[in-house]
C-alpha cells in the first residue's frame, strides 16, 4: 500500500485507472438522465485532472517545488478558452462538441506529462483517453439507450393542440417535469414549438417515445435533445 503513495509506475496506473473509474461512474448517472456531459466526458475530465496532479508531484519530488497547485489552476484556466469554443448550442437547444472540448483538455494535460519528462504517465493516460474515446462510443449510446427521463423538441401545428397533446400524454401515464413553449416570429406558418421534459413510467428506447407522442393531434414533429 506504501507504493501507491510514491510515484512510481504501479501507483501512475493505479492512479489513472481509478480515476477512469471514478469519472465513467459520475458521467454514468449523468448519461442516464441525458444531460449534455455524460459518460465519456466525465471519465476524460476526470483522467486527466489526475494526470495533472501526477506531473505536479512528479516535478516536486524531480526539482523540489514546493507549489503543488500552481500548474494545475494555469491549466483550468488556459484550455477553458480553447474547449468552450468547440461547444455549440443549436437552434433547437441541442449541445454538441461537449466531448470535443474535454479530449482538447485531456490533450492539454498529455502534453504538460510529457513536456516535464514523465513518459510513462502520459502514455498511460494517452491510452485511456484514446479507448475512452474512441472504444467507448457504444456504451455511451448503450447507456442512453433505455432510460425514463427524455428531454425533446416538439413542433405543433397550432398553439390549441398543447392542451390536448398533453391531455394525451397524462392519458398514457407520461409525466411533464418541465415545459417551454415557443412561437417562431420570423416564421410565416401558425407554427408553435414546445421544449418539454417528460418522464415515462417505466424504461422504453427513444424509438418508441417518439412513436407514441406522434400520434397525438397536431403534432408535426419529435426530437430528442
Amino acid at each position: 500500500m506504501e507504493a501507491l503513495l510514491e510515484l512510481n509506475e504501479v501507483s501512475t496506473f493505479v492512479k489513472l485507472l481509478l480515476a477512469t473509474i471514478c469519472g465513467g461512474l459520475l458521467g454514468f448517472e449523468r448519461g442516464i438522465k441525458k444531460r449534455p456531459a455524460g459518460f465519456r466526458t466525465y471519465m476524460l475530465v476526470c483522467l486527466s485532472s489526475t494526470m495533472v496532479m501526477i506531473t505536479n508531484q512528479y516535478i516536486a519530488d524531480l526539482y523540489g517545488l514546493a507549489d503543488p497547485i500552481r500548474m494545475a489552476a494555469q491549466v483550468i484556466s488556459g484550455i477553458g478558452f480553447l474547449g468552450a469554443g468547440t461547444i455549440i448550442v443549436t437552434g433547437r437547444n441541442k449541445v454538441k462538441g461537449l466531448t470535443t472540448a474535454a479530449g482538447l483538455w485531456a490533450s492539454a494535460c498529455i502534453g504538460l506529462t510529457i513536456g516535464v519528462g514523465y513518459y510513462f504517465g502520459a502514455l498511460i493516460g494517452c491510452f485511456m483517453i484514446f479507448v475512452v474515446m474512441s472504444l467507448l462510443h457504444d456504451v455511451d449510446n448503450y447507456i442512453l439507450l433505455f432510460r425514463t427521463e427524455y428531454n425533446l423538441y416538439i413542433e405543433f401545428e397550432s398553439i390549441a393542440n398543447v392542451s390536448s397533446f398533453i391531455e394525451y400524454i397524462k392519458y398514457h401515464n407520461i409525466k411533464i417535469l418541465d415545459m417551454e413553449l415557443i412561437r417562431p416570429s420570423e416564421s410565416s406558418e401558425e407554427v408553435t414549438i414546445g421544449m418539454f421534459t417528460i418522464k415515462m413510467n417505466k424504461k422504453i428506447p427513444y424509438s418508441e417515445v417518439k412513436n407514441i407522442l406522434s400520434k397525438s393531434k397536431g403534432v408535426c414533429f419529435v426530437e430528442e435533445v
